[in-house]
């Protein structure tokens, strides 16, 4: 068996470093599920995603399951009313078993107090940018570099490779 060995050089992705800072920030607030935050739009639906949001997950001292509680505009609350139990059954289905009991509804004016002004719109990923072309003279440079290679594949890949390492140290 070949001996395994890792490529990253000491690095750790952004999400390994950051797992247990969001771990404890959403435990203080309940979620033991933080996957309840953070893909909230997929698990609730993007009609409820959009008129509501989780605020807490609060554990009675006696009684089985915990209570979700949900923030939503008052003039949305009703609507959020009828479809609760429903919600239930998508967010237990997280947690794989039946572990929210109750979910409690608050209100919040959209605009107007300081306070809870709540903003229901998710943001979606921003585009990648498209990189700014190289210039003529590093383009030029990466093709002589690459021309006696007789493969044109080869030789197109290693060319993008060159341009990509002669624009980054001429930066």
């Amino acid at each position: 068996m070949a001996n395994r060995h890792t490529t990253t050089y000491g690095f750790k992705r952004t999400s390994a470093l950051l797992q247990s800072s969001v771990r404890r920030a959403s435990e203080s607030r309940g979620f033991a599920q933080s996957r309840l935050l953070t893909h909230w739009p997929e698990i609730a639906g993007e009609e409820i995603a959009a008129i509501a949001r989780p605020v807490e997950v609060s554990y009675a001292r006696q009684g089985m399951g915990a209570t979700l509680t949900l923030l939503t505009t008052g003039a949305q609350a009703p609507m959020l009313e009828m479809q609760k139990e429903k919600l239930r059954e998508k967010v237990n289905a997280v947690y794989g078993y039946n572990a929210i009991a109750r979910i409690r509804i608050t209100q919040t004016a959209a605009t107007g107090f300081a306070e809870g002004q709540v903003n229901f719109d998710h943001r979606r990923a921003p585009k990648p940018r498209t990189p700014a072309a190289p210039a003529p003279e590093t383009t030029r440079e990466a093709a002589e570099m690459t021309a006696p290679v007789a493969d044109d594949g080869l030789r197109q890949a290693l060319e993008s490779l060159a341009r990509n390492v002669l624009t980054k140290t001429r930066r």
